[in-house]
């Protein structure tokens, strides 16, 4: 398995100072622990990496096992998309903030009226920004979203890793999921959290397995 220069540059870390904390890696890396959870996850569910509860991360030396990599990594992300929350251009501001929180997501996606093809994304920066610079919260959301083609989108049939890795490399929490064949029709979302689940839950039953 190829890990990414973040992820080796975490394992150096640790090599030279375990036990050490997760804050304390952040730390040397100029980061905060938040931004590190995904790759610490994937180092400790792939045995290279150790966490013991209030002694930190220690290196354990494990080689990931090709079989392991190709269930967890290369799988598409079509078995692990969630449903995404889509609205209309003419919905308004308060409408919008309503469906945030009802729905709990960290955004949401504007769809052409009829045809029902993304055309903006809409997150909590977005509308935090726009509750404080207006009163008007019948604002329509089609003022104040992200506008394609200033949104980075995948299609169902790339990996698991490689969803991933666009996450982190644009420093972004989701990404809408389109059809390979119709670019702008969503049809699922794929995020940081889910993918850190993914693995999580991969993990423990690995490690379960392999405990029998």
């Amino acid at each position: 398995m190829e890990f990414s220069e973040r992820q080796k540059k975490i394992i150096e870390i640790v090599k030279q100072n375990e036990p050490i904390s997760g804050d304390n890696i952040a730390g040397k890396l100029g980061l905060t622990k938040p931004t590190l959870r995904s790759d610490l996850a994937v180092l400790t569910m792939t045995g290279v990496l150790d966490a013991r509860p209030k002694v930190g991360y220690i290196y354990s030396g494990q080689k990931v096992e090709p079989l392991l990599f190709e269930k967890l990594y290369n799988q598409p992300i079509e078995k692990i998309i969630v449903p995404p929350v889509v609205i209309k251009q003419s919905t308004t501001l308060n409408d919008a903030i309503t469906d945030l929180f009802m729905y709990d997501v960290g955004s949401l996606y504007v769809v052409e009226d009829e045809a029902k093809l993304l055309v903006g994304v809409l997150s909590r920066k977005d509308l935090l920004r726009s509750v404080l610079n207006t009163t008007n919260h019948e604002t329509p959301v089609a003022v104040m979203m992200t506008r394609m083609p200033n949104i980075i989108t995948v299609t169902q049939d790339i990996s698991i890793l490689e969803a991933g890795n666009i996450l982190m490399n644009h420093q972004i929490d989701s990404m809408p999921v389109v059809e390979k064949n119709l670019p702008k029709k969503v049809i699922g979302k794929i995020t940081k959290t889910r993918i850190m689940n993914y693995f999580i839950s991969e993990g423990i039953k690995v490690r379960e397995n392999n405990e029998y």
